[in-house]
Order: C-alpha cells, then structure tokens, then sequence
C-alpha cells in the first residue's frame, strides 16, 4: 500500500509539471506569459486588482470634520492632487491606501492633529484599443472588464488581426504579450494593441 504521503506528493509533482508544461506551450509563439505583477491573485485564484493611481483619476477625499478640506480632486498631468493645506500630493503610482496615508501625513505635519482621511475612486482614467479592431479609441473603464470585453468594445476584430495574442502596455510597464483567449483583467488606463497577422 503507497503512502497517502506519497501520494500527495506525487500528484503536487504532476500538478508542478504541467503548469509548467502550460507555460512552455504559451512561449513557444513567443508569447511569453505575463509577469507576476501584470494580473495578482487572491488566496483563490481569483484575479484581483491592486489599483495604482494615474494621471485623469477623479477622486473624492474626506477628511473626517473637516469640511474645507475635503472634496472631489482629479490627479493632475503631474501625477498630483492639489489639496487645501497639504498641498501638491503625489499620487501617480501609490495605491488608495498609500495615498490616504500621504495626505494624512501631510496634514499631520503642523496642520490637524491625528488627521481621519478617506479616499474613493469616483471615475477611472480611461482604456485605449486599437490597432487591427474596427473601432479603436479611448473606452471609458468599467469594473471587471476582460481582455475580450475591451476588444468587443471596439468593434470586435478586422480580418486582418492576429487574434492569438494582445499587446497590453500600463503605465510606467514595459508592454506585454498577452496569449488570447485571456481572462485577464483590464485596468484604467491600460493601453491594448492588436497586432496584425502576417499571413
């Protein structure tokens, strides 16, 4: 009788082999599989966001009993968030969180003491597609937008496109190669590029 042990072992072994296997087959077209910071997963698997601030976000601040200095901003061309008191706060970059805690330090610092803040996305910078897509642009964002759904909004695929894999560039990313079909998220302000077949 084999070991129950063993047995689990083996078929992590198996599970190891083909995922790698799986990652071999998308490079063999010279796909390479997107980087581990290109789509996070939560503790089921499940593609999350971890949602970086960009130039053209709208965002609501609320610093708590202080009206005056809260309100709806936008972040700048500069990658800024013109605040009262605390100024020109960098934000292109940072995550919500980090954000908050920046605005709060900055307040902190001679102006309120223990400063509460909040901060909400009111409206996403928006998405491009274009290349071999019969209506390319500027889309606005939606939440829980996919590959495929970006490139549906567009029009849907010429005949010229190569539809095994997408171009997908982020800010301050290095553009990636994305095997299709995919369901990888699309973020705000992602750039997705079809390329043409060649045959």
């Amino acid at each position: 009788m084999v070991p129950r042990f063993a047995l689990e072992t083996k078929s992590h072994a198996l599970l190891a082999a083909l995922l790698a296997a799986a990652a071999l087959s998308a490079c063999a077209d010279g796909a390479a599989p997107p980087p581990p910071n290109f789509v996070t997963l939560d503790a089921a698997g499940v593609a999350e966001r971890t949602y970086r601030l960009g130039a053209g976000d709208k965002l609501k601040v609320t610093v708590f009993g202080e009206e005056n200095l809260s309100g709806q901003f936008e972040v700048n061309a500069l990658g800024q968030v013109p605040l009262p008191l605390a100024g020109e706060v960098p934000a292109k970059g940072l995550t919500l969180n980090q954000f908050r805690d920046a605005v709060a330090g900055r307040l902190a610092n001679g102006y309120l003491k223990n400063p509460k803040v909040s901060v909400e996305v009111l409206n996403f910078r928006p998405i491009y597609v274009h290349g071999e897509v019969k209506n390319g642009g500027e889309f606005a964002f939606k939440t829980g937008l996919k590959l495929r759904d970006a490139i549906a909004m567009a029009g849907g695929y010429t005949y010229r496109a190569n539809q095994g894999y997408v171009l997908v560039s982020r800010e301050g990313e290095q553009e990636v190669k994305v095997p299709m079909p995919s369901s990888s998220p699309v973020l705000p302000g992602d750039n997705v590029r079809i390329p043409e077949r060649f045959f």
